[in-house]
């Protein structure tokens, strides 16, 4: 595959972003695929460790993983980006980044219920925004704007992960991995 592409998935914390992300990464690695998984917590460590929670910072962030995207991309690395990035405008702007250089970009919505996410609560992070210790929170004080046409919505609160893996790699299966482009 001379190119790569990027699929990025957005949803609410807690939603299941990073469970599909990982078990899609594998699953196109053992079809002999060059995959780099981009995953919120552990790129924003390295790549903004200074950026906050305010919307400039969030944008900030977000349009340095879409420009790192694109380049692993371009170099023929499918690019799996797990990311909550709440704003619809960024998410344009991000897919504007990567499309700019002819990159197929996926958008893939985790959807699920607020109140789910905060029962799963896996870092705790609900709870702490809750108690008023963590400010800009998405989904609490902080808005999530659900993405309008996503290429994929996953229904992360009623179906296993494995199932919505399954139902995005067929997409990119059918969508991407045409004979023309492997």
């Amino acid at each position: 595959m001379e190119r790569g592409f990027v699929i990025w998935i957005t949803g609410l914390p807690a939603s299941g972003k990073t469970t599909v992300a990982r078990i899609v990464a594998d699953k196109l690695r053992s079809m002999g695929l060059k995959v780099e998984m981009l995953d919120g917590d552990e790129v924003r460590k390295w790549l903004s460790p200074e950026a906050g929670f305010t919307r400039e910072d969030r944008e900030r962030h977000l349009r340095r993983v879409a420009y790192v995207s694109k380049l692993l991309a371009r170099n023929g690395v499918a690019v799996i980006a797990s990311f909550v990035s709440p704003y619809r405008k960024i998410r344009s702007e991000i897919r504007q980044i990567i499309e700019s250089e002819n990159i197929p970009f996926i958008e893939v919505y985790t959807k699920c219920s607020l109140q789910k996410c905060i029962e799963r609560d896996p870092k705790g992070l609900y709870k702490k925004a809750l108690a008023g210790e963590i400010k800009h929170f998405t989904g609490l004080d902080d808005p999530y704007e659900e993405p309008e046409n996503p290429e994929i919505t996953l229904d992360t609160e009623n179906t296993p992960p494995e199932e919505n893996a399954e139902k995005l790699l067929n997409y990119i299966k059918e969508n991407i991995l045409t004979p023309t482009n492997k």
